[in-house]
């Protein structure tokens, strides 16, 4: 029955609505893209196995250049359908999606979307899409920091479900519902039977402001473990000048102590990104970040006072081309606890520099 209706919704996006746009003037445009991000990264602890501290996704690899994503993409846009498919390899791709069988390891992005009313901007797309949660992706050209944030990196980058969306006529606000697989999950976790939720609101009062918030709710466990989670992200970001620009972010996240109990495990994480772009070719940013998680739902650090961790990075951004970056970046990360392996020994500290070449087609 599953390999019944992938089949008729595939071919739905390709003939039935395809063609009634056509028939209605619109031209449906089938487009080809791509992405390269190539690097570079030194940890100063020296880690033997050349990974960087389990926790961080996105260029996990220390002291060797490697490929961050590299990802090839095709995408259909019609008056009332459109498409996404996208292969993507590289070291993130091994971090976020090894929880995956087989291909999947390697769908970046493989969606349909049907436009449900022919006034309205009302959509729903089903498949494999960017995460509605945090302002950051994979992409790291389109981050205002090479490394993402911690809060970014232990919240789902992508989500396979189903998403309706609507858009007011004015673009100032955006409403999405969402049903998921689960917790950054392209299959649903074995003996998994409950999908999980999530809604998504954004408004711009102006060309200058975003504001959204964010949510999931939902369970990445096997029935009989169940535990109920609830995660909300709220962030904004605000062109304070034609040069400077501010994102603020907050995440807090619960999870039920154990199957059945009212006690929950509570984790936190604060945000702030501050970017200055004095001339088009180059671009300066710093980052301060917070992360709590003394319970250990998302980042596990034996330790007595959990994960409690702040960051601090500085970047510099030169940028020769609309569609080149070349990035900088120095990060320290300090922890209230010594939870990061230097050699024999361990500390509380982790510094690293990154360097990173981009290009977008």
């Amino acid at each position: 029955m599953k390999r019944i209706l992938t089949i008729t919704v595939v071919l739905f996006a390709t003939s039935g609505w395809a063609q009634d746009s056509t028939k209605k003037g619109d031209i449906a445009q089938i487009s080809v893209s791509g992405y390269a991000e190539a690097y570079y990264s030194y940890d100063f602890n020296k880690p033997a196995d050349s990974y960087r501290p389990e926790f961080l996704y996105s260029h996990n690899r220390s002291n060797e250049f490697n490929v961050n994503i590299a990802f090839i993409k095709a995408a259909y846009a019609g008056e009332r359908v459109r498409a996404n498919l996208a292969l993507a390899a590289g070291t993130y791709m091994n971090a976020n999606y090894s929880a995956e069988p087989g291909v999947l390891k390697n769908l970046y992005e493989a969606n349909v979307g049907f436009k449900l009313s022919a006034r309205k901007n009302l959509w729903l797309d089903i498949g494999i899409m960017p995460s509605h949660i945090g302002f950051e992706s994979a992409v790291s050209k389109d981050c205002r920091t090479i490394t993402r944030s911690l809060m970014a990196e232990n919240s789902p980058y992508y989500e396979n479900g189903a998403k309706l969306t609507y858009t007011t006529d004015n673009n100032k606000w955006l409403f999405s519902a969402l049903a998921l697989n689960g917790w950054q999950r392209i299959q649903r976790a074995a003996g998994n039977s409950l999908m999980s939720w999530g809604t998504q609101i954004q408004f711009k009062p102006t060309n200058k402001v975003v504001l959204n918030y964010s949510t999931f709710i939902g369970t990445d466990k096997p029935d009989s473990a169940r535990l109920w989670r609830y995660y909300h992200n709220l962030y904004s970001t605000i062109q304070l000048s034609s040069q400077v620009e501010a994102i603020l972010g907050f995440d807090i996240g619960q999870e039920q102590a154990a199957k059945g109990e009212s006690k929950m495990n509570t984790w936190y994480t604060p945000v702030v990104i501050l970017r200055y772009a004095p001339v088009d070719q180059w671009a300066f940013a710093v980052r301060g970040e917070y992360y709590s998680d003394e319970k250990g739902v998302i980042i596990a650090s034996g330790t007595a006072n959990g994960f409690k961790t702040t960051g601090f990075s500085a970047n510099i951004d030169y940028l020769p081309a609309q569609n080149i970056a070349l990035r900088l970046e120095g990060r320290m990360l300090k922890s209230r606890d010594e939870i990061f392996i230097k050699g024999d020994n361990v500390t509380n500290t982790n510094t690293a520099v990154t360097f990173s070449a981009a290009v977008s087609f």
